[in-house]
């Protein structure tokens, strides 16, 4: 597994974020994305699912994609291929998100570089959850 160190620290982020945008929320209870988007919100943090598939989902508006959300996003949580990442760091960038974080097992410097000269914070392959949790326990 590739191993790549926060740009910034995760305790650092989360002292600052409250709502968070789960890009690629599945509706399917044993995918990652689902476990966490459903941590998050139970955790207390406003979580807006981004599946473009989904009108809704534990029983939260499902936008199609982050302009389609009509609120401020503190955080871009990524649950793509890392191929994939680039447009949705660009859009995260036009939204005026703070942070992009990519989960574990994804990672694409361009757009991890694009986002870091646009000003916001980036995390590549970690997992938000375990981070979160480590934090709190």
């Amino acid at each position: 597994m590739i191993s790549i160190q926060p740009v910034v620290s995760p305790d650092e982020i989360f002292d600052s974020m409250s709502s968070i945008a789960v890009v690629g929320f599945s509706p399917k209870e044993q995918r990652p994305s689902h476990i966490v988007g459903k941590y998050l919100m139970d955790a207390g943090y406003t979580v807006y699912p981004v599946n473009p598939g989904v009108s809704e989902i534990l029983g939260h508006v499902c936008y199609p994609d982050l302009a389609s959300i009509p609120h401020p996003v503190d955080v871009v949580d990524i649950f793509r291929r890392s191929e994939d990442v680039l447009p949705i760091v660009e859009a995260a960038i036009a939204i005026g998100a703070k942070t992009v974080w990519m989960q574990q097992g994804i990672v694409n410097t361009e757009a991890a570089a694009l986002a870091e000269k646009a000003g916001l914070k980036v995390i590549m392959d970690r997992c938000i959850k375990i981070d979160h949790a480590n934090l709190n326990s």
